[in-house]
C-alpha cells in the first residue's frame, strides 16, 4: 500500500471514531424525536460495523496474512477485535434500550430504570478503552512494515 492509502484509511477511521464520540456525547441533547434518534443510532451502529470490517481488511491485506501467517496477525490484533465486538454489543444494547424506553413517551426519564443505567455505565466506561485500542491498532496497521518484504517475520519464524 502507498502512503496515500494509509493516510486515507486512517483519516476515515478517525472520522468514524469522532462520529461515535459525537453521538455518545450529544444524542440526548440533539433532538428528543424518536425517529431522529433511531437514525443516529443506526448510523452509529453501521459506522461501528464498518470500522470492524475496515480493521479486518487491513489485517488481511498485510504481507504476513497474504503469506499464510494469519494466525500471527490474529494473535497480534485479537485484543482490538474483541474490544470492538464488546463495544458494538454494548452500543446496540444501549440503543435498543434507549429507544424501547422512550418510544411511547419521549419525556420519560430513561436514567431512572436500573437496567438502562447499568448498560449506560458499562458502555460509557468501555468506550475510552475501545477508542484507545482501535486508534492504536489503526496506527500500528498503518506501519509500512506490514506491507513490505517481511524480514522481521522471517526472523520471528526462524528456529532459535
Amino acid at each position: 500500500m502507498e502512503v496515500v492509502n494509509y493516510t486515507l484509511i486512517l483519516t476515515l477511521q478517525i472520522i468514524l471514531i469522532v462520529y461515535d464520540i459525537f453521538v455518545n456525547a450529544f444524542i440526548d441533547l440533539l433532538n428528543p424525536e424518536n425517529v431522529i434518534q433511531l437514525v443516529l443510532f443506526v448510523l452509529q451502529d453501521i459506522c461501528l460495523l464498518f470500522q470492524l470490517v475496515v480493521l479486518c481488511l487491513e489485517i488481511f491485506n498485510t504481507t504476513t496474512s497474504q503469506a499464510g501467517f494469519i494466525s500471527r496477525m490474529m494473535k497480534k490484533f485479537a485484543p482490538c477485535l474483541i474490544v470492538t465486538a464488546i463495544y458494538l454489543t454494548l452500543s446496540v444494547a444501549l440503543c435498543g434500550q434507549t429507544l424501547a424506553l422512550r418510544w411511547a413517551d419521549t419525556s420519560v426519564n430513561v436514567y431512572a430504570h436500573g437496567g438502562f443505567y447499568t448498560i449506560y455505565i458499562l458502555q460509557r466506561l468501555w468506550s475510552p478503552i475501545y477508542y484507545y485500542t482501535y486508534k492504536r491498532t489503526a496506527m500500528r496497521l498503518a506501519d509500512p512494515i506490514f506491507y513490505k518484504n517481511a524480514d522481521w517475520l522471517r526472523r520471528q519464524l526462524s528456529p532459535r
